[in-house]
């Protein structure tokens, strides 16, 4: 049977049916009403005569089925026609196991009305096996609703998408790129091959076909293994020995293809005319000893840029080795070292453009000659540095929170040990201001570690619902201090904007470094602009290096009137430490530690920028709804009346930070034990006769850390409260202390007061 128009067949079939059920039911009437009316009892007569009117009845409402079915018919017919026939992808309709009920004009067009009705036996002439391929999509639509894949065939790649289209039917969609490879090597005269993965043999055009004989599976068939891109070799076909040319085009997905060259008369000779080398469809070079280029097809003329037909030096069109070109090419003739493929950059180029060398050597005339095979890798040197550039910003996030956990233990001691001397100076004292000097520094420092904690994404936050309407209008007087007289700070707001989750602290500190750099970009004054938006994707949005996924969102955009950011640093400005400022000016954080408390949060942040006009940075947040009551807080807790006893246990691996700990708590008449590891405080609270009112914890410790063991030691003693403190902690950690009952985080660094007092705090606190 050939390709059927539409889905409605089924419904037709169906109204057929429901006709002939009628039929045989108006017989049935007619044969109860004679019988009746031959009855000569008048009681036999009535249910008999009264038997054909309900039949008579079911044969009427079953024309009505009939006529509504016929009438469903036309109107699914209608709606598919709409829906498909005119796509330009090949769609067809098909019931559980692959029998067609439609196709489209462009599946029509593409397989041909050839009379077969099932996709498998449609799909024979194109791939080897399809009864496997569509069982897979078949069965994996049935169980997520819908499949795809992209296989190669005879002609070249297809993409295959299945859709469930309710019960026991399916929409199959079938996408073919616009200009097919194979096509033109279809008819292309050169015999060549496309090769898959392990060296399998995809694709044979015609004339590859007819020169070696049969379709063969793999290269090994024809007595090969391993060709290296650009190598010249030998194949066995039906002919005997046949020379060719492996290429290896990386900058077109991997592809890899073999050309037969029938001309010639060995693997390392090219006919004298060279003949085959212009037809041949990929970027080649003919190159002398020395480099010098002395011929170049048009597909390498056009790759290079270079139309001159004089001979020119491969070191004049390409850089890049690190080496001379011409001492590589001379390697490769004399065939030192490896002839691995090498990315060269484009001379002379308006843009970064890049191109793979490979290089095999033949023979012309009884010189040694090297053939070069060319193809663009610009994408995939661009997604080599994409790639390299992710792989910088994670380890300078991890580099970041490695500094952070050490780097904060040292200024807690200093800090710790500075207030300890604090506490016996007054400030007539000559050594006052010194220690007081200290104590800044380290308050610096702190500061700056806390950037780079921002930047890594590492820092402890704590998100609640904000309006952002509010949040700004707190901070607008400390805004209008930082900006000055000579720049306006003006704020727009939308009426009804949605509420974001997020660390109100975090948010604050994002929009200071931005209004900062604005303020710093406009020296002659200017003005700023705050403008918060409600937004809706509807589809996903895709910028820069990331996809922001459809939904709600709340944007904060700031921008500026000041000189702008040059088009080639506009991607570096979120990497710590890169700063367009003088040295002393700034330290290159500020928009490192935006960028990494927004991504923290779950938001994005972009930045727009045209020189000698101005810059805009977008943030853009997920939005939710205003929480009709308060979110859930901790109970409220009073403080009793001070008090000075009470035992702490102190585990700290850390020796400076706990000798200064303890110290702290003893000065204000607790008792302290110690412990250097998880372990060690562990075995200390195996003694049942060891009382502990509260744990004072590191987080990160070699072993055990904090949170395990405290959840360890609270199995056994529930009442005890806890005080955990870190340099830094993991994103997870947030969610284990959530966990843990009556536990605080006290950041490092901490002075001698915030210590005793968060302790004095969990020690005294009493549920109201």
């Amino acid at each position: 049977m050939a390709f059927p128009e539409s889905p409605a067949q089924d419904w037709q079939t169906r109204g057929s049916q429901s006709g002939r059920r009628g039929l045989a039911l108006v017989v049935a009437a007619v044969v109860l009403a004679l019988t009746a009316l031959l009855l000569g009892d008048r009681t036999l007569a009535q249910p008999v005569a009264l038997s054909a009117v309900v039949i008579l009845l079911g044969a009427l409402w079953l024309r009505i089925g009939r006529a509504v079915a016929q009438r469903r018919a036309r109107s699914v017919r209608a709606d598919v026609i709409r829906l498909f026939e005119d796509d330009p992808g090949a769609v067809l309709l098909s019931v559980a196991g692959g029998c067609l009920i439609f196709a489209n004009h462009s599946a029509r067009r593409l397989f041909g009305n050839n009379g077969q009705g099932t996709l498998a036996t449609l799909l024979k002439e194109h791939l080897a096996n399809p009864g496997a391929l569509l069982f897979r999509m078949e069965s994996r639509a049935e169980a997520v609703g819908s499949s795809v894949e992209d296989i190669v065939t005879r002609d070249g790649h297809m993409r295959i998408v299945l859709h469930r289209a309710g019960e026991g039917q399916f929409v199959w969609r079938f996408e073919v790129p616009a200009a097919r490879a194979t096509q033109a090597s279809d008819q292309h005269p050169l015999p060549m091959l496309t090769l898959g993965r392990n060296n399998t043999v995809l694709y044979m055009n015609p004339a590859a076909r007819e020169l070696v004989g049969a379709r063969v599976p793999s290269l090994e068939a024809l007595g090969l293994t391993a060709p290296q891109s650009g190598s010249l070799c030998e194949i066995s076909t039906a002919a005997g020995q046949v020379p060719c040319i492996f290429v290896e085009l990386s900058g077109i997905a991997g592809r890899r293809e073999i050309y037969l060259l029938p001309g010639a008369r060995n693997p390392v000779t090219m006919p004298d005319s060279w003949a085959l080398f212009d037809d041949l469809p990929v970027p080649l070079l003919k190159l002398a000893r020395d480099g010098t280029v002395l011929r170049a097809n048009p597909p390498a003329r056009a790759l290079l840029d270079h139309a001159s037909p004089d001979p020119v030096l491969l070191s004049e069109l390409l850089e890049g080795l690190g080496r001379p070109v011409s001492d590589w090419v001379a390697d490769a003739a004399a065939e030192r070292g490896s002839l691995k493929p090498e990315f060269l950059r484009l001379r002379g180029n308006d843009r970064d453009a890049f191109v793979q060398v490979a290089l095999g050597r033949a023979r012309d005339s009884g010189e040694i000659v090297l053939i070069a095979v060319l193809s663009d890798a610009t994408e995939l040197k661009s997604l080599q540095a994409q790639f390299v550039q992710s792989q910088k910003m994670q380890a300078i996030g991890q580099l970041a929170g490695g500094i952070a956990h050490d780097f904060n233990n040292l200024l807690t001691a200093i800090a710790g040990h500075c207030d300890l001397l604090l506490m016996h100076r007054d400030p007539g004292d000559p050594e006052y201001s010194d220690l007081m000097q200290i104590n800044q520094n380290v308050n610096r420092a702190a500061s700056l570690v806390g950037q780079l904690l921002a930047f890594s994404r590492k820092q402890t936050l704590c998100p609640t619902l904000l309006d952002l309407r509010d949040t700004l209008a707190d901070l607008t007087h400390l805004l209008n201090r930082l900006v000055g007289e000579q720049v306006s700070l003006t704020l727009d707001h939308e009426p009804g904007l949605w509420a974001i989750r997020a660390d109100k602290r975090q948010i604050e500190q994002v929009i200071m470094n931005l209004v900062v750099n604005a303020r710093d970009a406009m020296p002659g004054g200017g003005e700023i602009r705050i403008v918060t938006r409600n937004r809706v994707l509807d589809a996903p949005l895709q910028r820069d290096r990331a996809v922001v996924a459809s939904g709600r969102y709340v944007t904060v955009e700031v921008s500026d009137t000041g000189h702008g950011i040059a088009p080639d640093m506009i991607a570096k400005v979120f990497e710590p430490f890169f700063t367009t400022k003088r040295v002393g000016e700034g330290t290159g954080l500020g928009l490192s530690t935006a960028y990494g408390i927004v991504k923290q949060t779950g938001g994005f942040i972009f930045a727009d920028s045209t020189e000698n006009e101005g810059t805009t940075f977008q943030l853009l947040f997920p939005a939710h709804d205003h929480a009709c009551v308060v979110e859930p807080v901790p109970e409220p807790l009073t403080l009793a009346a001070a008090v000075s006893v009470g035992v702490v246990l102190l585990v700290e691996d850390e020796l400076p930070v706990r000798a200064f700990a303890s110290r702290a708590l003893q000065l204000r008449g607790f008792t302290v034990l110690e412990a250097g590891s998880a372990e060690e405080a562990l075995e200390l609270l195996t003694d049942q006769a060891c009382h502990v009112d509260v744990f004072v914890t590191d987080v990160v410790m070699p072993g055990m850390d904090g949170p395990n063991w405290v959840q360890k030691a609270l199995a056994l003693r529930p009442e005890v409260r806890v005080v955990f403190m870190s340099g830094y902690a993991e994103e997870t950690f947030g969610d284990i202390q959530a966990r843990i009952d009556k536990s605080v985080f006290l950041p490092k660094p901490f002075s001698l007061n915030d210590l005793a007092e968060t302790v004095q705090r969990m020690m005294t606190m009493k549920v109201t």
